[in-house]
């Protein structure tokens, strides 16, 4: 059965990134992003009781808006650094670190995205799991805690010779 291969006006990085991998390539713009929302969410709550005459207090309800709010951002930020490893994004700055990360785990001769020891069949669950699970967290929040050989990008450009990566190899 043919892989199916999603056209992107940005080159693919990761089609199935790890959780880690995701937060590490963060941006500037993203922890903005995870501030704004910090900040936004009680903000208006505190706007909102300003605005009610009934004069209910929700000084609770701050607290609560600050974690939610951070929530939010740290999960909008979350899906817009995925979005650059796809390559939906601009992803220069992603794609010259991804290089010199995962050669430099080439040259040393470790796998490219890590080791697991969880069996193959496991591997494979967790990549159907999470794959594009970035795109459904308003449903239900899924990231990628399992390292696995599924990624969709050709293990050769990192400098695995094709007999080393046949263990790598990237099916999606």
């Amino acid at each position: 059965m043919p892989n199916k291969v999603v056209e992107t006006p940005y080159p693919l990085i990761d089609a199935d990134p790890h959780a880690s991998r995701v937060i590490r390539y963060f941006r500037p713009s993203d922890y903005a992003m995870i501030a704004g929302g910090t900040a936004a969410f009680p903000a208006a709550l505190y706007f909102w009781e300003m605005a009610d005459r009934s004069n209910i207090r929700l000084r609770s309800g701050l607290k609560l808006g600050g974690f939610l709010g951070f929530v939010g951002g740290f999960l909008l930020a979350y899906q817009q650094s995925s979005f650059r490893f796809w390559g939906w994004r601009e992803n220069k700055r992603e794609q010259e670190k991804d290089l010199a990360e995962l050669s430099q785990r080439a040259r040393e001769g470790k796998p490219l995205y890590g080791e697991s020891d969880q069996p193959m069949w496991v591997q494979a669950a967790a990549y159907r799991n999470s794959a594009f699970s970035q795109l459904k967290f308003s449903a239900f929040p899924f990231f990628n805690l399992v390292n696995h050989p599924f990624h969709g990008t050709d293990p050769a450009k990192y400098g695995v010779k094709p007999e080393e990566g046949s263990e790598s190899s990237t099916s999606t």
